[in-house]
C-alpha cells in the first residue's frame, strides 16, 4: 500500500507539473498580444475561428468581429484579423511573411505535395509560379478562349433542349448543378485538353459537386480541431487522405484528373508537348510527372468551385433586382444590335467585346463585392523579428510568428471606400459617379478579394473571361427566373470559407 501512495503521489505531482506547464503556456500565448480587443474567450481558445472554418454560424462573423473591435482584431491565442484594406496589402506584399503553414497545408488536394496554392516556402512558390503561369495565359495556352466558348455553348444547348419552360409548362432546371458542370468541362477542356463531358451527361459523373464541398468539410474540421497535423503524418497522413482511385468523393477527381496526365506522359515526347493546354505547357516548362499531377488537380478543383459560385451568385443578384435585369440586358442587346457581337450561329462573344460593356463589369465586380467567392482569411504569418502597423493614427507592433488574416467582407463592405449603402447591391457604383482616383482606390480595394503580386489567384484573368461570357450569352439567349421566390433561393455553406451554392431552382425560357 505503501508503494501504491508513493507511485500515486508521483502521478499527481507530475500531472500537477504538466498541468501548470500548459496554464503557463496558455497564460503566455494569451498576454503577447492582448492589446488587441476580440470576443470573449478567443484569447485561450481557437473554438470561434475553427466554428468559422467548419462553416458554422454567422457567414459573416469575420465582418462582425470587423465591425465591433477595430481595424486589427484577436480571434484566436495567436491569430489576428485584419479589416484595413492598406494594412493587408503591406502584409501580402511585404518581405518576411509567409503563408501559414497550418492552414495552406490543410487545403492540399494531395497526401504530401504541395501546389503553387499551398506551398508555404517563399522560394520554392516563386519557382513554381514562374512554371505555371504561362498555362494560365494565352501566350502558350493558346486556345484558352476557344476552350471556354465550346462549352458555354454546349450550356446553352443543354438548356434549350431539356430545360425551357413555356407557357404551357414549367420545366425546373437546378442552375447551381449546371454551372458547376460548366465550370467543371471549362476547367478541363483548359487543362487537360479535353472536358470531363459533364453537360453532355448532364450528370456529375465524377460526384464532383458533393466531393468537394464534403471534403472540405472533413478538412475544415480536422484543422478546427487541431488534429490538422494527422493530415502530415507518415503513417495517418495516408490513412485520413484521399487516395486517387477511390469509387467516390475526393479520390474519385483524383483519380480521373491523374489518369488524364498519365495518358498524356504515355505519348511521344512530341505528342506530349503540342496540345493548346496548361498540361502541355507546364510539361514544357519542365514539372515532374508528380507535380503535374497536383497542379492539374488543383486547377481544375478550385476554378471550378469559385467560378461556379460567382456566376450562381451574378445570376441571382440579376435576376431579382429588375432594374439591374433590364439595363444589363438592354447593354447586351444594343452591342448586338450595333454588330458589335458576330450573328452567325454558333458565335460567342469575344472577350474583347465583353470586357467593353460598362454595365456588365459593373454587375460583375459588384456582385463579388457584395457577396465574395471566397470568405476565408487565408493567413500570414509575421516575419520573426515582427511588424508594426499603423492602427486608428498610432503605430502598433505585432510579435514575430503571430498570424495575420484577413477579414474579406470588412473590407470590401467598407462605408468609408464605398460609400453609406456599401453593404447593398448598386453597380452604378462603378460608373462614372466617383473621380477618377477614387474609382482607382474602389478597384484596387475589391481586386484584394483575389490577392496580390506574387501570391494573386493565377485564375484571375480566366474566372473574368468565364464569367464575362457567360453572362453575357445567358441574357442573351434567355430570361431567367427563380422558380419558387416564395423560399430560399439556394442552400448555403462555407468551409474554409469558400462559398458553396446549391439547389438554385430556376425556370427559364427563350428569348
Amino acid at each position: 500500500m505503501t508503494m501504491l501512495r508513493t507511485v500515486s503521489d508521483e502521478w499527481r505531482a507530475l500531472l500537477a507539473a504538466l498541468f501548470l506547464v500548459f496554464l503557463a503556456h496558455k497564460l503566455y500565448v494569451y498576454k503577447h498580444i492582448r492589446h488587441f480587443k476580440g470576443p470573449f474567450g478567443v484569447g485561450f481558445t481557437t473554438l470561434f475561428q475553427g466554428r468559422q472554418l467548419c462553416g458554422i454560424g454567422s457567414f459573416s462573423w469575420y465582418e462582425d468581429v470587423a465591425e465591433k473591435y477595430g481595424p486589427v482584431a484577436r480571434i484566436g491565442p495567436n491569430i489576428l484579423l485584419v479589416s484595413d484594406p492598406e494594412i493587408w496589402a503591406k502584409v501580402t506584399s511585404k518581405a518576411g511573411y509567409k503563408k501559414t503553414d497550418w492552414w495552406y497545408h490543410s487545403a492540399r488536394v494531395e497526401y504530401g505535395r504541395d501546389n503553387v496554392f499551398t506551398q508555404t516556402d517563399t522560394e520554392k512558390h516563386e519557382r513554381r509560379r514562374r512554371q505555371v503561369a504561362p498555362g494560365y495565359y494565352g501566350k502558350e495556352n493558346y486556345e484558352l478562349e476557344q476552350s471556354i466558348d465550346k462549352n458555354i455553348l454546349n450550356f446553352i444547348d443543354l438548356v434549350r433542349s431539356k430545360y425551357l419552360s413555356t407557357d404551357e409548362k414549367t420545366t425546373p432546371m437546378d442552375v447551381a448543378e449546371k454551372f458547376h458542370f460548366l465550370t467543371i468541362d471549362i476547367s478541363s477542356t483548359m487543362g487537360l485538353g479535353r472536358s470531363f463531358g459533364m453537360l453532355t451527361a448532364d450528370k456529375d459523373i465524377l460526384d464532383f459537386g458533393s466531393a468537394s464541398e464534403k471534403g472540405l468539410l472533413v478538412g475544415a474540421a480536422f484543422m478546427a480541431a487541431g488534429l490538422g497535423w494527422i493530415a502530415r503524418t507518415p503513417i495517418l497522413g495516408p490513412m485520413v487522405v484521399a487516395q486517387p482511385g477511390e469509387p467516390r468523393g475526393y479520390g474519385s477527381i483524383l483519380g480521373a484528373v491523374f489518369n488524364a496526365v498519365d495518358e498524356r506522359l504515355r505519348l511521344p515526347k512530341e505528342k506530349q508537348v503540342d496540345g493548346p493546354d496548361m498540361l502541355s505547357s507546364w510539361i514544357r516548362q519542365g514539372l515532374t510527372p508528380d507535380d503535374l499531377r497536383t497542379e492539374s488537380a488543383e486547377q481544375i478543383i478550385a476554378g471550378a468551385d469559385t467560378t461556379a459560385s460567382a456566376l450562381r451568385t451574378i445570376l441571382l443578384f440579376t435576376i431579382t433586382n429588375p432594374r439591374v435585369y433590364k439595363k444589363l440586358q438592354g447593354e447586351i442587346d444594343g452591342a448586338v444590335a450595333r454588330g458589335a457581337v458576330s450573328m452567325p450561329a454558333g458565335a460567342i462573344v469575344s472577350s474583347s467585346v465583353a470586357r467593353k460593356l460598362p454595365y456588365l463589369q459593373a454587375v460583375i465586380r459588384e456582385t463579388m463585392r457584395i457577396w465574395p467567392i471566397a470568405v476565408t482569411f487565408t493567413p500570414r504569418t509575421a516575419p520573426p523579428e515582427g511588424d508594426t502597423f499603423i492602427v486608428n493614427g498610432k503605430p502598433v507592433t505585432i510579435p514575430g510568428g503571430v498570424d495575420v488574416g484577413v477579414a474579406v467582407q470588412a473590407i470590401l463592405h467598407s462605408k468609408a471606400i464605398f460609400g453609406d449603402d456599401a453593404k447593398f447591391f448598386r453597380p452604378e457604383r462603378w460608373l462614372g459617379q466617383h473621380s477618377e482616383e477614387h474609382l482607382e482606390l474602389m478597384t484596387r480595394t475589391s481586386d484584394l478579394l483575389w490577392g496580390q503580386g506574387s501570391w494573386q489567384c493565377l485564375g484571375k484573368q480566366v474566372a473574368y473571361l468565364e464569367i464575362s461570357k457567360t453572362i453575357f450569352e445567358l441574357l442573351r439567349n434567355f430570361d431567367w427566373a427563380l422558380l419558387r421566390p416564395d423560399e430560399k433561393p439556394w442552400r448555403v455553406t462555407s468551409p474554409f470559407g469558400l462559398c458553396f451554392t446549391n439547389d438554385m431552382w430556376v425556370q427559364v425560357t427563350a428569348r
